[in-house]
């Protein structure tokens, strides 16, 4: 047909045009960045839609009937054709209108030719529109697909969008609560603490207050006992002061009697060789300063503790004079007898040289004489053997003070160190001794013991040995013996169950250190020469002062201690003396014997006993000594 034949040729024409001959490739979808681009973009009008609106709609108008007539296979066929596309006017000229270069002797033809061709144009104007519309309708349609695709991913941005500014925002308030709950807890904590400090200053005021309340209760406590112990003090006093009036009255009663016997003894006046009115001038001042004691106390009210220990020195220098005054008769006495008794026997050979043979018969017994009474008689002296032990340990005193002097005496600090630290090492542990007993005892004894044995001991936090000085054996040595006796004169003295533990140390380190007990010994006979026992006699020419040291008194500033004082230091060191001998330490070895055992305390028993008594320092040591 010739429609049929018309179609073929547009076909043609359309693939010989410029798109026709376009080349497609079949991986566009791999390599096509903006395939989406046209479905994305809005809808728009061909380039051909101007044309066709001015020239093939007016055709299509006019000529409805002939297009009622083309067969519907050639319609369906076109319609069919989703790929149809006309071609450009520039290049097809049966959809174009008449070309400009067409020369004008051709116009007339041209023009008759046109009439007969509207028909066929005008279906296929009818064909190029359908596939335009066709084309138009799927492209609005895939314009429409992608913008509603497109409106889609677009609610679904501004969905998650609003979403996480929704969680955003939530977020937010959450952290604003969080900060408000925050911050309400920091100014709830700082009202909290605000209120425990109000109250722990409200409570500190009231425990000032109550503290206060007890503080003055206290004082008028403290108050009223001090006024009830002033009264009880006043009270006391007086006691005390009749006490000692009467004691004064006693002593100027003794002093009294001791001067009438320094008067009795005017008849031994050509015996004595030393000037016997020295004692009595002496004598009569003793009675005087008594006497002068008693008046003074009367005019103030009660005699003092001083006024009371200056009569007992003035009553014991009254004794003192008179055993010496006594002592020079007894050596006067011994002399004259002595001299009688040579006197009797030249008389006698002489009688024997005058009678002849006959007369040579033995002379009477003189055994009952004034020699043979002072045997009978309590000893005044110590005996030479005791005497000549006490000066071998004091002379074995001054020899290890010479043998240290050096140290002692040394200006290096170095030295000056070390002696301190060997003092302090040797002296505090025995410091520590009390009432204790067990472990801490022993490990006081093992650290005494290990400094005399030359083994580094820790004193201070530093380590201290003997072996640093030369000389430090020794010295540790004396310092120690002399605060055993020390101990003995203070802790003994105020706590008499003292005196064992301590003892028992002494004891056993005199057993392993025989030395230490000889210095004990030496520094007890010098501070209490009533342990050895001896009396030291007044001699001519010494000072009362040392006199008074010799007999174991403190003389401190031209003052003598009071004889109480001087009782109870004598007391401690007798107290230490008897546990010494009588103890043992309990580790150590059984099988030796004691180094100064009872024998020496039944010694020290029998010559005081076989010595004439002094006033109140016999039956005291006596006493302390048994107890």
């Amino acid at each position: 047909m010739p429609s049929e034949g018309r179609c073929w040729e547009t076909l043609e024409a359309l693939r010989s045009s410029d798109k026709g001959r376009l080349c497609y490739y079949r991986d566009w979808l791999l390599r096509g960045e903006d395939v989406l681009e046209e479905c994305m973009s809005l809808p728009k009008l061909s380039s051909y839609s101007g044309w066709v609106v001015e020239h093939v709609l007016p055709h299509m108008q006019e000529n409805q009937p002939l297009s009622e007539t083309l067969p519907s296979s050639a319609s369906a066929s076109a319609l069919d054709q989703p790929s149809f596309v006309p071609k450009s006017p520039d290049t097809s000229s049966t959809f174009s209108p008449a070309s400009p270069a067409t020369p004008d002797g051709t116009k007339g033809k041209d023009e008759s030719q046109h009439t007969e061709s509207m028909v066929l144009q005008s279906s296929r104007g009818i064909k190029v529109e359908g596939c335009i519309r066709m084309y138009e309708l799927v492209h609005r349609m895939k314009g429409a697909e992608g913008l509603r695709q497109w409106q889609e991913e677009q609610e679904r941005k501004v969905r998650a969008l609003s979403e996480m500014a929704s969680e955003q925002l939530k977020r937010f308030d959450e952290w604003k609560e969080l900060k408000q709950h925050k911050e309400y807890q920091d100014l709830r904590e700082v009202m909290e603490k605000s209120s425990r400090e109000a109250l722990g200053h409200q409570e500190k005021l009231k425990a000032e207050h109550h503290h206060r309340a007890k503080i003055l209760n206290l004082k008028l406590r403290e108050a009223e006992q001090q006024r009830v112990k002033q009264a009880e003090l006043e009270r006391l006093r007086k006691e005390e002061g009749q006490v000692r009036l009467r004691a004064l009255y006693a002593l100027q009663e003794e002093m009294l009697q001791l001067s009438q016997q320094l008067d009795a003894s005017e008849q031994h006046k050509g015996l004595l060789k030393v000037d016997l009115a020295a004692f009595q001038t002496r004598g009569n001042q003793l009675c005087s300063l008594i006497s002068g004691i008693i008046r003074a106390s009367s005019e103030s009210g009660y005699p003092t503790a001083e006024s009371q220990a200056e009569a007992e020195r003035a009553l014991q220098e009254m004794r003192d004079l008179l055993m010496n005054l006594g002592q020079e008769i007894t050596r006067a006495c011994e002399d004259k007898r002595r001299q009688d008794e040579e006197e009797a026997q030249v008389k006698l050979q002489e009688a024997q040289m005058q009678q002849g043979p006959e007369a040579h018969k033995e002379p009477p017994a003189t055994s009952q004489g004034p020699g043979g009474k002072q045997n009978e008689d309590l000893q005044v002296k110590v005996q030479d053997i005791t005497m000549q032990w006490y000066q071998q340990l004091q002379d074995a005193s001054m020899q290890c003070v010479l043998t240290f002097e050096g140290l002692t005496n040394s200006k290096d600090s170095q030295a000056k160190k070390i002696k301190m630290d060997l003092q302090k090492a040797a002296t505090i542990p025995v410091s520590q001794i009390s009432t204790i007993a067990g472990s801490k005892l022993k490990e006081i004894f093992d650290k005494i013991h290990s400094l005399l044995s030359g083994k580094p001991v820790q004193s201070g936090g530093r380590s201290v040995s003997v072996t640093l000085n030369p000389q430090g054996l020794d010295f540790v040595q004396y310092k120690l013996a002399e605060k055993f006796v020390k101990q003995g004169e203070e802790e003994v003295a105020s706590h008499h169950e003292a005196a064992f533990p301590i003892a028992v140390v002494a004891s056993g380190i005199w057993e392993l250190h025989p030395r230490v007990g000889d210095l004990i010994l030496a520094h007890l006979h010098k501070k209490c020469p009533y342990s050895v026992p001896f009396y030291p006699t007044f001699k001519e020419g010494m000072a009362l002062e040392d006199y008074q040291r010799m007999l174991g008194y403190q003389v401190k500033d031209s003052k003598v201690e009071q004889q109480d004082n001087f009782l109870k230091r004598m007391s401690g060191m007798i107290r230490l003396y008897a546990a010494i001998i009588q103890l043992r330490w309990p580790y150590g070895n059984r099988q030796e014997i004691h180094p100064h055992g009872l024998n020496h305390g039944w010694r020290w028993l029998a010559q005081i006993l076989n010595m004439e008594p002094l006033s109140d320092v016999t039956a005291t040591l006596l006493f302390d000594f048994l107890e």
